[in-house]
């Protein structure tokens, strides 16, 4: 009998298992990651004083590579209630991109329109409170054409890669160039016609990049408007933009230097699309800023010890009709803490200049503690 029960535990032993299934390689690949942003804020704005902490963003995204040749990626941002476009829960990023060859790509999907070298940047890496006013009015945030809250996205489809290599084996040219919508995130087509964005930057040095950008499209509202001959209107407004931007950015040893100065022609809504429930996302009446508006913005970060801390200073300029009597500039100073590559304290002060207010000048005090995983 003992005879029998080993000679069974050992053929037992020696069979297959199936059950024991192999893990899909593509699951091994998928990384989940995220950052979170907490603000302190102050703003002295007559009329509109404020003092108060805040919830920025919390995003978390999933990502992984299929095939080795397919990069994908899903992102979700968390800073808000439901009820807006702006501060509701909702998918950012949603794309795949082809990268078997460095000098094509192709990507599709949702993801940041190829304008301007601070677009695509991460906002703990962009280095300030916000985005610079240029960026944030002409390449798709809170765009001055009255779209809703994009974080400078679209959906469509894009080409992009690097070429020429020097000695060192350094690409010395990009190029990226999308077709989009023209609608900003999460949101169908209106018009029926297409966005079309590129940018192109040479990389002469390591560390530098010297670019210009250019956009032809249109952003469209379906409501209701008056004519110019006091008629009513209803259907579909379709408004024209004409965009470029400059860019410059050298990056060394820790320093950043970077500036922009982007320029748009087209005429805006007069009301910025917020709530698709709301009876404001059917006025398709125009802004009196006109069809022309430009932003400029130049910044220097310093290492005071490298990769810990570093002073930063900022001037930061637009103009919603590209004339100074509505000008608002931002002279900006601060320093960042690094405690870890995933912890870091930002405190920044700024003062405003807004000739758009009756009471033109008025400061601000921002504090951040951001963190990633």
């Amino acid at each position: 009998m003992r005879k029998f029960i080993i000679s069974s535990v050992i053929a037992l032993a020696s069979m297959p298992t199936f059950a024991q299934d192999k893990t899909p390689a593509w699951i091994n690949n998928v990384k989940l990651s995220g950052y979170g942003m907490t603000q302190y804020q102050y703003s002295s704005q007559e009329g509109s004083e404020s003092n108060s902490f805040n919830l920025r963003m919390l995003r978390l995204s999933l990502e992984g590579r299929i095939l080795d040749d397919f990069y994908w990626k899903a992102q979700v941002q968390l800073n808000g209630n439901t009820s807006t476009l702006g501060n509701s829960p909702r998918v950012v990023d949603m794309f795949a991109e082809w990268q078997k060859y460095k000098f094509f790509r192709v990507k599709a999907g949702q993801f940041k329109r190829p304008f301007t070298f601070e677009n695509p940047m991460n906002p703990i890496d962009q280095g300030f409170m916000s985005y610079s006013q240029n960026v944030s009015k002409l390449a798709g945030f809170n765009d001055r054409a009255g779209g809703h809250a994009s974080n400078g996205r679209d959906i469509g489809v894009q080409l992009q890669g690097d070429f020429l290599k020097n000695k060192a084996g350094r690409e010395l040219l990009h190029y990226q160039v999308g077709v989009y919508n023209g609608q900003g995130t999460n949101v169908k087509d209106v018009d029926q016609r297409k966005d079309v964005i590129g940018g192109v930057w040479v990389m002469p040095v390591k560390g530098m990049r010297i670019g210009v950008f250019g956009w032809e499209g249109s952003y469209a509202r379906k409501g209701t408007w008056t004519a110019d001959d006091g008629t009513a209107q209803n259907g579909v407004r379709s408004l024209d933009q004409h965009r470029y931007a400059i860019s410059g950015e050298y990056v060394v040893d820790d320093w950043t230097f970077r500036s922009e100065y982007i320029h748009s022609t087209g005429k805006a809504f007069a009301k910025a699309l917020v709530n698709t429930n709301d009876a404001t996302s059917t006025n398709c009446e125009l802004s009196s800023n006109g069809d022309k508006s430009d932003g400029f913005y130049g910044l220097v970060i310093a290492p005071i010890i490298k990769k810990k801390i570093h002073v930063k200073a900022r001037y930061d300029m637009y103009r919603p009709t590209a004339e100074w009597s509505k000008s608002r500039t931002q002279y900006e100073i601060g320093a960042d803490y690094v405690f870890h590559k995933n912890f870091q304290i930002n405190a920044e002060f700024a003062r405003i200049n807004d000739r758009s207010l009756a009471k033109h000048n008025y400061n601000m005090v921002d504090v951040e503690i951001d963190f990633r995983f």
